[in-house]
């Protein structure tokens, strides 16, 4: 069963950045279409981003274009990234990372239903604020 860990959320102030790693084991990520979402407080969880098993289309949530990044590392291919760049308050959530061998990445950046050979990370805690 693939599981996946999050790390690198914290605290920085407006204008700062960030960068999301998401780790999978057992298996590498070269197969998987990959994904990170939000959830904030008193919200629904939204997507973000996500990277087509291809590893190379990609596609972003509206309020995000232009400052983040999703990638995958194609040496190892066992880790997804989301570079976050000048952060607004309103990029406070928690952040989570998700993967399954059966989901499109469309441009909706729709929270997926996964399946069986799929995961969602812990999630790891983003924090916005001057």
């Amino acid at each position: 069963q693939l599981t996946l860990v999050e790390s690198g959320g914290g605290s920085v102030q407006p204008g700062g950045s960030l960068r999301l790693s998401c780790i999978a084991s057992p298996f590498t990520l070269d197969h998987y279409t990959i994904g990170w979402f939000r959830q904030a407080p008193g919200k629904e969880r939204e997507g973000v981003s996500c990277l087509s098993d291809n590893g190379v289309d990609t596609n972003y949530a509206e309020s995000v274009k232009g400052r983040f990044t999703i990638s995958r590392d194609n040496a190892d291919k066992n880790t997804a990234y989301l570079q976050m760049n000048n952060l607004k308050p309103e990029d406070t959530a928690i952040y989570y990372c998700a993967a399954d061998l059966l989901w499109s990445c469309d441009a909706t950046v729709a929270v997926p239903d996964l399946g069986h050979a799929g995961a969602w990370g812990q999630g790891t805690q983003v924090t916005v604020s001057s």
